[in-house]
C-alpha cells in the first residue's frame, strides 16, 4: 500500500491550460472520488497519475516516490476502466492472469492470486467462461480481479459503473466500497455522478474547469459547499438560488442565496412565508414528495418533504419557509459568504 501526492497539477494541451494546480495529499489506504460533470478534467487528472497523460508542471509522488517520468507499468498501480476492457476470447481465468503471466510470475502463484481474487469477486464459478457469457456486473468483477491479483499500491478507476443500469450501480458501488476497505488500498475514483460520490468517497475532489473547487469530506462539502458551483453541483435533488434582493437581503456580500430542497418546507399555521409560488408539480417517490413551485420571478422552486404529508392540489398558490440557519450565501464571484 502507499500513500499518493499531487503537488500543483497542472496540464496544458497546446496553449491551452485544462488542469490549474490541483494538489492533494491522500493518505495510504484512503478512497478519494474526483468527481464533476464532463469536460472538468477529471479523468486528465486520472490519466496522468497513471502515466497515460504527461504532466505539464507540478509533482505526482507515490509511496513519497516522484513518478512524473515512470513509466505507467513502473508506477506500481493498476486501473479499472468503464468499457472493462476484457480480451473476448480468453476465459475469466485468463484475463485476470494475463499482466501476471506478462510478468513472468511462477504458474503455481498465478493460479494462487487469481483463485483468492476470484473467490472475493464471487467469481469462482466461472473462471472457464468467456466474457461474452457474463453479465455486465460479472465483467465488471473480472476487470476488477484483474487489478487486485497485480497487488498494486494504488487503485485507479476511471467511470467503472457508467454502463451498468441503476439497480446494479448500486450494488456495484458497495461491493467495490467493502473490497477496497478490504484490501486497504489507496484508490482514486473518477465519476460523474454525484450519489456515487457521496456514498463511497472518504473525501472528494469536486472539479470545476479543470479547478479542485473544493477537497472534503462528503458531508463537510454537502454541509459547507465552498462555492455555489459546489452547492447545486453536490445534492439530489440541486440547490435552490434566489437573488438575495427578492428576500430583501440586497446591498450586503451576498448576491444569491442557496436552500436545499429537504430544508424548505410548507408555511402553516404560525409560519410566515419567505416566498410565495405557485405549485405546478407534485413528484410522489413514495417515501418522499418532490414539490416544483413556480415563483412570481418564473424561477422554479424545489421543495422535498415526507412522502405521508398533505399535497396542495397543482395551481394553488402556496408559501414557503425554511430555518434561516440552513441556508447558504454567495457573492458575485460565486464564493461562500458566512455570517460576520
Amino acid at each position: 500500500m502507499a500513500t499518493l501526492t499531487l503537488d500543483k497539477i497542472k496540464k496544458s494541451f497546446g496553449g491551452t491550460q485544462v488542469i490549474h494546480g490541483v494538489s492533494i495529499d491522500v493518505a495510504d489506504g484512503e478512497f478519494i472520488v474526483i468527481v464533476g460533470p464532463s469536460g472538468c478534467g477529471k479523468s486528465t487528472l486520472l490519466r496522468m497519475v497513471a502515466g497515460l497523460e504527461t504532466v505539464s508542471a507540478g509533482d505526482i509522488r507515490i509511496g513519497g516516490n516522484r513518478v512524473n517520468e515512470t513509466e505507467p507499468m513502473d508506477r506500481d498501480i493498476a486501473m479499472v476502466f468503464q468499457n472493462y476492457a476484457l480480451y473476448p476470447h480468453m476465459s475469466v481465468f485468463d484475463n485476470m492472469a494475463y499482466g501476471l503471466k506478462i510478468a513472468r510470475v511462477p504458474k503455481a502463484e498465478i493460479a494462487d492470486r487469481v483463485a483468492t481474487a476470484a473467490k472475493m469477486l464471487q467469481l469462482s464459478d466461472y473462471l472457464d467462461r468467456k466474457p461474452r457469457a457474463l453479465s455486465g456486473g460479472q465483467r465488471q468483477r473480472v476487470a476488477m480481479g484483474r487489478a487486485i491479483v497485480r497487488k498494486p499500491s494504488v487503485f485507479l478507476f476511471d467511470e467503472p459503473l457508467s454502463n451498468l443500469d441503476a439497480k446494479l450501480r448500486v450494488q456495484m458501488r458497495v461491493e467495490i466500497r467493502e473490497l477496497q476497505r478490504q484490501l486497504g488500498v489507496t484508490a482514486l475514483y473518477v465519476t460523474h455522478d454525484q450519489v456515487e460520490a457521496m456514498t463511497m468517497a472518504d473525501r472528494m475532489i469536486v472539479m470545476n474547469a479543470g479547478v479542485a473547487d473544493q477537497i472534503g469530506a462528503p458531508v463537510e462539502v454537502y454541509s459547507r459547499p465552498r462555492t455555489r458551483f459546489v452547492a447545486g453541483f453536490i445534492g439530489s435533488p440541486a440547490m435552490n438560488f434566489i437573488p438575495a434582493g427578492v428576500l430583501g437581503q440586497g446591498g450586503g456580500a451576498a448576491d444569491s442565496i442557496g436552500i436545499r430542497p429537504e430544508h424548505a418546507r410548507l408555511t402553516g399555521d404560525g409560519d410566515s412565508a419567505m416566498l410565495d409560488g405557485t405549485l405546478t408539480l407534485a413528484e410522489q417517490l413514495g417515501a418522499e414528495t418532490l414539490l416544483y413551485l413556480r415563483l412570481p420571478t418564473g424561477d422554479l422552486f424545489t421543495l422535498r418533504q415526507d412522502g405521508t404529508l398533505p399535497i396542495p392540489a397543482e395551481g394553488t398558490g402556496c408559501g414557503v419557509t425554511w430555518d434561516a440557519a440552513k441556508a447558504h450565501a454567495f457573492d458575485t464571484a460565486g464564493q461562500r459568504v458566512d455570517p460576520a
